[in-house]
């Protein structure tokens, strides 16, 4: 009622304005009210507009025509005139509110491609299926403005529901039905739409949409990107999962290679020594002391490795747990040149560790073992007589640990693999022993402190392996 209101007091504007203020020929006043019908019908629509030509009529018949004043007209080309001007208003403003609804429904299909396009982005953010089964409803009803979603898949006879109530406008029964058939459902009285997802001609289950208006191309080109995300979220968790085992198997052999060749020097050892035991050679208290020393140290190295490949597994599985103290680096230094000592007993060992050093919280036993490991390796690829250094500085947030050696060094090929499992260097693989297992422990137990680890070596001049842990107090 407004706009028709407002029609009829343009047109009383136009009649005041040019019965009072200025007066024009009749020609100028037809004019005038062609381009208001003009403009009301392309903003208001076809009805307000012809309702403007109808009382436009009246007025330029009544003020503008002679006789003035009365609803006659004398000259019959009058009679022509106000028919062909009442005919040109309603085609003008037909033309114009045609233009006016195209140009609605143009904007209309683009704000929809715009919402396809943003939606099929953040599909294409989710790698895993069952993430995205679970918040693709919500991305229906985020991207089209919907009041509520439900995704139906066929092979998991399972229905994913958005956070918003959707039933009882969506049932299970309807979404099965759409599937199965392939046809979609759209209820506009009730703003309901059910349309199936489709790989090709294939179906893989539905989807329902509660309060919106979508055309049906846009339903359609939504199902089929929500089955294109599904066919492809799924295929790369299947790819993953496969190239995860690939990958475990390839482990497990590397680490039965590996334990294998590194379990038969000490039970070669150990065998020997028992064997020699048990035989009827006589010996003297020396020789059987020796004997017991080398089957005591060889079984200690067995259960070293047996607990070096258990920790591998551990880490690989995420069940390792730490427990964080505040303590001094000096503490872990200490610990760790106590289960080394034999191992360094022919070097020298050099420690430099400011007496300011603020604590780290970290678990003291894992900082330990990664020490260890650095040290062990230092002593057993070093030169003897050859001099260790450990050193401890702030860097910032961080507390940074270095071990340096004077061992041959580590080509640049061999630095970007050092710290991955069961890898060796080329150069001492077959000379000095090993599982390749320790450095890769070492480098997880740091990550799982929250820092990392590192090497700088130079051939011939030595290693400094080096890592940090974040402070308490940064």
């Amino acid at each position: 009622m407004l706009r028709f209101l407002a029609a009829a007091g343009i047109v009383f504007i136009i009649v005041w304005f040019y019965s009072r203020v200025i007066h024009v020929n009749p020609q100028t006043v037809g004019f005038t009210f062609l381009l208001a019908v003009l403009v009301v019908s392309a903003t208001w629509g076809l009805r307000p507009a012809i309702f403007l030509a109808l009382i436009a009529t009246l007025a330029y018949n009544y003020f503008f025509l002679p006789p003035l004043h009365r609803f006659t007209i004398a000259d019959p080309q009058n009679w022509v005139a106000l028919l062909a001007f009442l005919i040109t208003a309603i085609i003008a403003s037909q033309l114009a509110e045609r233009a006016r609804r195209e140009a609605l429904q143009s904007d209309h299909r683009r704000r929809e491609v715009e919402r396809l396009y943003e939606f099929s982005q953040q599909l294409l953010l989710s790698q895993n299926v069952f993430g995205l089964l679970n918040s693709l409803p919500d991305f229906l009803c985020d991207s089209f403005g919907a009041s509520g979603a439900a995704i139906y898949l066929e092979d998991k006879q399972k229905t994913y529901y958005s956070k918003m109530p959707v039933e009882p406008a969506i049932q299970m029964d309807e979404l099965k039905a759409v599937s199965g058939r392939g046809e979609p459902i759209l209820d506009q009285q009730h703003q309901v739409c059910f349309m199936p997802l489709r790989i090709g001609v294939r179906s893989i289950g539905s989807m329902g949409i509660t309060g919106c208006e979508l055309s049906r191309a846009t339903l359609e080109a939504m199902g089929g990107l929500v089955g294109i995300a599904i066919e492809r979220a799924s295929t790369t968790e299947k790819l993953a999962k496969a190239e995860a085992t690939r990958e475990s198997d390839r482990l497990r052999s590397l680490l039965l290679d590996s334990v294998t060749h590194e379990f038969r020097t000490p039970l070669t050892s150990i065998k020997a020594s028992a064997e020699t035991l048990l035989s009827e050679v006589e010996l003297d208290r020396p020789q059987l002391k020796e004997l017991a020393t080398i089957i005591n140290e060889e079984s200690d190295r067995l259960n070293r490795l047996v607990g070096e490949a258990a920790e591998v597994a551990q880490l690989d599985a995420h069940q390792v747990e730490l427990r964080f103290e505040s303590h001094r680096i000096n503490d872990a230094v200490d610990a760790a040149l106590q289960q080394t000592r034999h191992t360094l007993e022919r070097h020298q060992v050099e420690v430099v560790i400011p007496e300011d050093l603020p604590q780290v919280r970290m678990d003291l036993r894992r900082i330990t073992e990664v020490l260890a490991q650095l040290l062990e390796n230092a002593g057993k690829y070093s030169p003897p007589e050859t001099a260790i250094h450990i050193t401890a500085e702030r860097r910032r947030s961080q507390l940074v640990v270095s071990v340096a050696d004077h061992g041959p060094g580590i080509d640049d090929l061999d630095q970007s693999l050092i710290f991955e499992k069961f890898y060796r260097g080329s150069a001492q693989r077959m000379s000095i022993q090993g599982t390749g297992m320790g450095l890769a422990i070492a480098k997880a137990i740091v990550e799982m402190h929250g820092g990392t680890i590192g090497l700088t070596s130079q051939l011939g001049h030595g290693s400094v392996f080096h890592f940090s842990l974040p402070l308490s107090d940064a």
